[in-house]
């Protein structure tokens, strides 16, 4: 692995402290003495009439257009708050600590300037008990379960020669015979999965929340109005959530059902008809061989080998890419573009080139990473379809995770900190003299749509 081992994780750091540092909260002043002065800009303000009318600069009482008023006082804090655990139809209320007493503490206010740090720490805990699990299941494989594994994956060859798609041997041959494609196509499948997946949330974040925050000054983007997706924040969670149960499906299904990868059929000191047998394919680790790419994320003494099925690799590439794809566009980036024609009834509507370049990121990506764990011989077609059915599955159900945050009250409440909302309202407290403003919120669909509207 060499400087690898060094410089991949490097990446994934530096992808979450620039996706933190892209979502800040520029309008929001981490060290102020008040938390009405924590809301106001920390930069100059043009008091031109043009800036005022073109939306870039936001008006304050000074200029005569909104009222002179004072901060409204703060209610108290209640100390409680109800929560609502729901599952397979079961419901019950439960009581946790209302962390919002501690939102003006240090580190809760850190978090309101940075949020996408709570996004960082939920990554990295999915990332690592997933990690942790399939290490401990590495570190207590025994024979049996090796022989096991290879069984399996015969089994899984088998049922695709009756289905006629076993076409993995096709198409890794078609590689070997391209060099150069094959370097690449190793390079995809080790080194695009980890810090592919965290650029997708950094840039899903940024155009569901970042993008729709009423009240803040940002390049290209009138003030109190909405410049990301319609979907809003709700968006993002639901597909953070969504991430999250593929790894706890995947886990339980290659604890229960170990399958080993098809490079790993061809060991050579594998006795009896099974060793025969799972010779005959010929298949290559195009990964870890000389030639190959190997990464720290797939080579190391705590990676699980026998985690073949289902592939995640391909289905968070599906959920990324059907996220991209139907991602609902702000009204000026999704209009159609009309070519008419000679006649006046002759006219032809064509998607806007945002909603084209979607379409074609959201069919390529998956498509491309099934290419690769095909080509490697890192999965098989079978484990494929498993990886696009825990993705479904787990989008359907990721709101079972809900049921945590109860949990996560009390863990808060532990460490005296308060996790912004994601969305409008805390960022707007305090807003004081520069008017009020109304957060329209509607749930059109599971994900939830938003809608915010600036009133001044």
């Amino acid at each position: 692995m060499g400087a690898g081992a060094f410089i991949e994780p490097l990446v994934v750091v530096t992808l979450l402290f620039g996706g933190t540092w892209i979502n800040r909260n520029s309008e929001y002043r981490l060290f102020a003495s008040s938390r009405h002065d924590r809301y106001r800009p920390s930069h100059a303000r043009s008091d031109s009439p043009d800036s005022i009318e073109s939306g870039l600069e936001s008006p304050t009482a000074v200029d005569g257009l909104l009222p002179r008023r004072l901060p409204s006082p703060q209610p108290q804090e209640d100390r409680w708050r109800k929560r609502e655990l729901q599952l397979f139809g079961f419901r019950r209320a439960v009581t946790s600590p209302n962390t919002r007493v501690f939102k003006d503490r240090f580190l809760s206010r850190l978090l309101n300037k940075l949020p996408f740090l709570v996004e960082a720490w939920y990554w990295a805990l999915i990332y690592w008990v997933y990690q942790l699990g399939r290490a401990f299941t590495a570190v207590t494989l025994v024979e049996g379960t090796v022989d096991v594994a290879r069984k399996h994956a015969l089994q899984l060859i088998h049922i695709e020669q009756k289905l006629h798609i076993f076409h993995e041997l096709a198409v890794q041959h078609f590689f070997l015979k391209h060099p150069t494609a094959l370097t690449w196509i190793n390079r995809i499948y080790s080194f695009i999965h980890i810090p592919g997946t965290i650029l997708f949330l950094v840039w899903l974040y940024y155009f569901t929340t970042t993008r729709n925050r009423l009240d803040e000054r940002q390049a290209g983007k009138r003030y109190g109005e909405i410049e990301g997706s319609p979907a809003g924040p709700r968006l993002y969670e639901a597909r953070r959530r969504t991430m999250a149960v593929c790894n706890l499906i995947a886990f339980i299904v290659f604890t229960l059902w170990p399958c080993m990868p098809p490079r790993l059929l061809s060991d050579p000191d594998v006795p009896g008809d099974v060793g025969k047998e799972a010779r005959s394919y010929g298949f290559v680790d195009t990964v870890h061989g000389a030639d190959g790419a190997g990464s720290v994320w797939t080579q190391n003494k705590f990676c699980n080998q026998y985690a073949a099925m289902p592939s995640l690799h391909f289905g968070y590439s599906l959920l990324i890419g059907l996220t991209i794809l139907t991602i609902p566009l702000p009204p000026h980036h999704a209009r159609p573009i009309v070519v008419r024609g000679p006649l006046p009834f002759l006219r032809l509507r064509l998607p806007s080139p945002r909603r084209v370049a979607c379409v074609l990121v959201g069919i390529l990506y998956p498509l491309t990473i099934l290419v690769a764990i095909v080509a490697t011989a890192n999965h098989f077609v079978l484990d494929a379809v498993a990886g696009a059915l825990v993705c479904w599955l787990a989008w359907k159900g990721n709101r079972i995770l809900l049921n945590l945050l109860w949990l996560e009250d009390w863990f808060l409440w532990c460490v005296r900190i308060h996790k912004p909302e994601v969305g409008v309202v805390d960022w707007l407290e305090g807003l004081g003299s520069r008017g009020s403003v109304d957060s329209a919120r509607s749930r059109d669909s599971e994900d939830g749509v938003w809608r915010g509207k600036a009133v001044v």
